[in-house]
């Protein structure tokens, strides 16, 4: 049996050409059937949209916002948006194709985003929020560096850019880490 080698991944910014393949990627890690291959759905708790192509334009051409892409053999395997907010950066909008979860492609993009806010943009510390009911999801943060700063805050449930609530005590966590 021979040894099976896996192609680098490679990262680059998205531009508005990525934008189809972008929402097609974060529909597939969250919402729907689909995403139940991975460990990263949100199907039970959310319907509707993750991401609308509108707010994929917004945070591709703001100043200071990277959707990071992560592509191997010229596919995009996995993605996130990192952007400066004040003194820190802002890590969101993760998403992994479920069927190649669990293969190392989300600590590589978390890592390569810590870079960006870090290296690029001279943010000492990184900020994202997670919906605190996603507890294996906060867990996989917190083994990465991140801590809860205590700080909560309300889920968009009127906003259909960003999911429609299936349950009606949906909040954020805020996590941190230093960098």
């Amino acid at each position: 049996m021979g040894t099976i080698v896996t192609a680098p991944i490679a990262f680059r910014a998205a531009t508005a050409a990525d934008v189809p393949a972008l929402v097609e990627l974060v529909t597939s890690a969250y919402r729907g059937e689909a995403s139940r291959a991975g460990w990263t759905t949100e199907a039970d708790i959310l319907d509707g949209n993750r991401i609308v192509p509108e707010v994929l334009l917004e945070d591709i051409a703001r100043p200071r916002s990277r959707i990071l892409l992560a592509e191997r053999d010229g596919g995009i395997v996995a993605c996130a948006h990192v952007e400066a907010r004040g003194d820190a950066g802002y890590f969101g909008m993760f998403a992994v194709r479920p069927a190649l979860q669990g293969a190392g492609l989300g600590r590589a993009v978390l890592a390569e985003a810590e870079r960006v806010a870090r290296a690029e943009w001279g943010l000492p510390r990184m900020r994202m929020t997670v919906i605190d009911l996603r507890e294996e999801l906060i867990a996989w943060y917190e083994r990465r560096g991140y801590r809860r700063t205590g700080e909560t805050l309300p889920f968009p449930a009127t906003d259909p850019r960003f999911g429609l609530p299936k349950r009606n005590d949906l909040r954020f966590a805020v996590l941190e880490k230093e960098l």
